[in-house]
């Protein structure tokens, strides 16, 4: 009599696909609980956040301005996504790993856990509860990742064929020379697992994905009750007690194509290393002016607003800013004289640089000098007539004209400290920027866009051009190899907005480089010479390609 043939063992592994899924049902159930608990738990935020912030604050400078250049406004927006993609792989890799090894899907979701909880705990002004969503999240998708895959893996133990141990009937009575009936191979012992059931994963995945959703959707929305978007809506600004001057005739050109002199507050450019705009409420916030000064000061939002406003017209340009790029906008502010705050306090001898630091821990580095030289520099509380947008600083922030935002530009400030340069670099100093950066001389070609088909005939080729603080006295235009030719330019209120101009040129057919330069008020020629942001701002000639025909 031959041997039976072995027995067979259905398995109670799930395959890869159904642990990818596990990994990431697991992924989301832990993103949700955080954003519940988020929802709950005031200055707590979600890990994908405090580790995309983690990510902004230690990525290489290059890497940053390739991350601004690449996606501009969406900086941020593509961070978020990236950290999301990566943490899909790793959860479905997790998953498919624990099918067979369940310490290694505990270990990768506890490792989860506790890089979130590290990165939040890293933020400024953490405290333990920062933690919170990352571990409570983390303990979730622990259980969950468990009950989809099953508490243990491995195989059904082998069908038991009868043996003399168990009773056979006269049908399972096998004669010497007859063939083993086929019923004996796949006889199986009662109570013995079964396969993997999907149906069972199925309905259980079900489960998990919709209470996942439900989860992070209340969480979500218990998320909004920290948004300070209702508290800014309703409060009037006063009017200021040196206002404005209206702006003068021809600042706008009327040329289609060059960018408005004014920037909307929707149209104005945004470049910080905050993913989520820090939520301060206007009764809550304050500024405290310490260090090297005689008295500190300690101001409240509405002790500004009690105080005498100035409202002035301003360009500001990030030091990001491409030669030819969009980051710059003219925005009228409203807001304190820096320079009345710092007389108030006694500016002690010495202290040549004014450290303003954010509510999320960010700072930057002023020079004194600047900020007492009789420029507008000023805390400012409003933009464009209304309360600052909550992305652009509110309820305060700082404003100085002539300095890149990076040495200047605190949003969200609650901090100012009189120091020096020899003792403290601020954020991006620490990343190898110059410790101070005046706005560079440039010009930009707004129209024709390059790479554009124009027709034979005039047209118009214009711009805006700045030099903040010193003022923009020429600008020229080449067209190929030919000689320059003065463009004619805007108005201006004063030295510290960027100024439009434009040249009418006869276009004739064929492929044609426009370059365009500048001259500022104190003669000086915008340099050739070409530069990338870092240390210190962008510089050249802005030059692009038309085809016209």
């Amino acid at each position: 009599m031959n041997p039976p043939p072995p027995s067979v063992r259905p398995s109670t592994r799930p395959g890869r696909l159904a642990g990818a899924a596990s990994g990431l049902l697991a992924a989301a159930v832990a993103l949700a609980v955080a954003e519940l608990v988020s929802g709950f738990v005031p200055s707590t935020t979600s890990p994908v956040v405090s580790v995309g912030e983690w990510v902004i604050d230690h990525v290489p400078p290059p890497v940053k301005t390739f991350a601004i250049t690449t996606f501009g406004s969406n900086d941020k927006v593509a961070l978020i996504v990236g950290t999301l993609v990566l943490l899909a792989v790793f959860a479905a890799v997790i998953g498919i790993l624990a099918r067979r090894r369940r310490w290694i899907g505990l270990a990768g979701i506890t490792l989860f856990g506790l890089v979130g909880a590290a990165t939040a705990l890293a933020r400024p002004g953490a405290t333990i509860t920062a933690a919170l969503p990352s571990l409570l999240g983390a303990g979730a998708a622990l259980a969950a990742l468990v009950w989809l895959l099953g508490p243990t893996g491995g195989q059904a133990p082998a069908s038991t064929p009868a043996s003399a141990s168990t009773p056979a009937s006269n049908d399972d009575v096998v004669r010497p020379g007859a063939e083993q009936p086929a019923t004996m191979i796949a006889t199986s012992t009662p109570g013995a697992p079964a396969g993997f059931d999907r149906r069972r994963f199925l309905r259980q995945a079900a489960m998990v994905g919709t209470g996942a959703v439900v989860v992070g959707a209340v969480g979500r929305s218990q998320q909004g009750r920290f948004d300070v978007s209702a508290a800014r809506a309703e409060l009037t600004l006063p009017a200021p007690a040196s206002a404005a001057p209206a702006l003068p005739a021809g600042t706008d050109l009327g040329t289609p194509g060059i960018t408005p002199f004014m920037t909307t507050n929707a149209d104005f450019y945004r470049v910080d290393t905050a993913l989520v705009a820090p939520q301060v409420a206007p009764d809550t916030w304050a500024l405290r002016i310490h260090g090297m000064v005689d008295h500190e000061l300690n101001l409240s939002y509405q002790d500004l607003l009690d105080r005498k406003l100035i409202e002035r017209d301003l360009t500001m340009v990030c030091v990001s800013n491409e030669v030819g790029g969009s980051y710059a906008g003219t925005a009228r502010w409203l807001g304190v004289p820096l320079a009345e705050l710092l007389d108030e306090a006694g500016v002690q001898d010495g202290a040549d640089q004014l450290v303003s630091t954010s509510v999320d821990g960010w700072t930057a580095g002023t020079p004194v000098s600047a900020l007492r030289d009789g420029r507008d520099a000023m805390v400012a509380v409003g933009m464009n007539g209304e309360p600052l947008p909550v992305i652009h600083g509110f309820p305060a922030r700082i404003v100085v004209p002539g300095l890149y935002g990076y040495t200047s530009a605190t949003k969200w400030v609650t901090d100012i400290e009189l120091t020096t340069f020899a003792a403290y670099d601020a954020y991006w100093v620490q990343r190898s920027w110059a410790k101070q950066a005046t706005i560079k001389t440039l010009t930009r070609i707004d129209t024709p866009r390059g790479l554009a088909t124009i027709p034979v005939g005039r047209t118009a080729i214009g711009g805006v051009a700045w030099a903040i603080h010193r003022g923009i006295r020429q600008v020229e235009v080449q067209v190929d190899d030919g000689p320059w030719q003065v463009a004619t330019l805007g108005a201006v209120p004063h030295a510290d907005t960027w100024r439009q101009w434009v040249l009418e040129w006869d276009a004739t057919p064929g492929s044609h480089t426009i370059t365009a330069r500048a001259t500022d008020e104190t003669g000086q020629l915008q340099t050739t010479d070409r530069a990338a942001p870092i240390p210190d701002g962008a510089s050249g000639w802005h030059s692009v390609v038309v085809l016209v025909g």
